[in-house]
């Protein structure tokens, strides 16, 4: 009688070894990501799954969007940043692992038009035209207010004469939460022009839509960075996300989707350590 107890007693210490293990093995990792990266971080996700086996859920909306869930308190393995501004604003109120947190790419802005320019905007001195659509991401989206700083750089050139941003600026018929909303109001025509970053005219949107760059000396660089939270439940499986979006295979993708892959350093062993102290 004895030895059925111990028996059953090692049966169902098994049992429950065996469910704990289970219940700590990820089905899946959220990232919240930058809406710019939508094209490029769900290829990025689905090479990780085929690696792994872990599926990979994406929020993807405007930064400042994905910073005001999080601090709601939203779950979220990873959150990436089209701007350090809003990884900022999260890190300062002690939700990120800082130890993790790095600049992965950067991106930059240019003016979009419809496919047939019905407006005729061919440089950034018809900004000020009477009368021109224009749309850009509201002060609070990372490209919007990239756009704002070119506007205000463009301004303060005589070139531009002293009326050109209070011109400009009178011409913004609509601001939006997130770029790919700037991007859908130009394809579709409603209106002449947009500020966007580089890397959304895609493919799929050439068709649509065409460029017009924005020189050097008046554009913004935009710094992308991305990071674990502290309350993630995965740290290691992070870790190794953002390993694959700084390896080779991942800047490939980066660049085909237009962005420009910066030198990053594989975020520090102590992540998983820490974070992993920090959910338990």
């Amino acid at each position: 009688m004895i030895k059925i107890h111990v028996l059953v007693a090692l049966i169902a210490a098994l049992v429950l070894a065996s469910s704990a293990g289970l219940a700590e093995e990820p089905k899946e990792l959220t990232v919240f990501t930058a809406a710019s990266l939508t094209g490029a971080f769900g290829e990025i996700g689905q090479i990780y799954t085929n690696q792994t086996n872990i599926k990979v859920a994406f929020n993807f909306d405007g930064s400042q969007a994905l910073r005001t869930q999080i601090e709601n308190g939203a779950y979220a393995d990873v959150f990436v940043s089209a701007n350090k501004k809003q990884m900022n604003a999260v890190k300062n109120i002690g939700l990120m692992n800082n130890s993790s947190i790095i600049i992965f790419t950067e991106n930059k802005l240019s003016l979009i038009v419809p496919k047939d320019n019905p407006a005729k905007v061919g440089n950034l001195s018809d900004l000020a035209k009477p009368g021109l659509k224009i749309v850009i991401g509201t002060k609070d989206v990372p490209v919007g207010d990239y756009a704002l700083q070119i506007i205000s750089k463009l301004g303060n050139d005589s070139a531009y004469g002293p009326d050109y941003k209070a011109k400009v600026l009178a011409n913004v018929i609509s601001q939006e939460t997130n770029v790919n909303y700037v991007v859908t109001k130009v394809a579709l025509g409603e209106a002449d022009v947009g500020f966007a970053y580089v890397s959304d005219v895609t493919e799929q949107l050439a068709s649509k839509v065409d460029k017009i760059d924005i020189p050097d000396e008046y554009n913004i660089i935009a710094e992308y960075p991305l990071g674990i939270l502290l309350e993630s439940k995965y740290p290691a499986e992070s870790k190794e996300f953002i390993d694959l979006v700084i390896s080779d295979e991942g800047k490939a993708v980066l660049e085909k989707y237009g962005f420009t892959p910066v030198e990053s350093e594989p975020a520090k062993s102590e992540v998983t350590a820490s974070a992993a102290k920090a959910a338990a």
